[in-house]
């Protein structure tokens, strides 16, 4: 931005440096944030969302389960399966 006038050449390559700067800042500010939010919730001893999901799975699967051992548990005693709850 060389327009001939070497105050506003001047300004221009400090407002630069000043964007640079804080650029770099809020990135590293936002670094800083994120380890601090991670830090936080390890402590709390939180679920991560794929541990949530696996748990969620494995207990899907033993509903499944039981309900089909209660179907057979019914047959095998004559009797008629249980209304499925929902």
């Amino acid at each position: 931005m060389a327009n001939g006038n070497p105050l506003l050449d001047d300004m221009a390559k400090v407002m630069t440096g000043f964007m640079d700067a804080a650029q770099s800042a809020g990135e590293e500010a936002k670094t800083a944030f994120r380890a601090q939010g991670e830090k936080f919730v390890s402590e709390m001893d939180l679920a991560r969302r794929d541990e949530v999901e696996a748990l969620k799975a494995l207990a899907q699967s033993a509903l499944e389960r039981v309900e089909l051992l209660e179907k057979r548990v019914a047959e095998l005693e004559g009797n008629t399966p249980p209304e499925a709850k929902k």
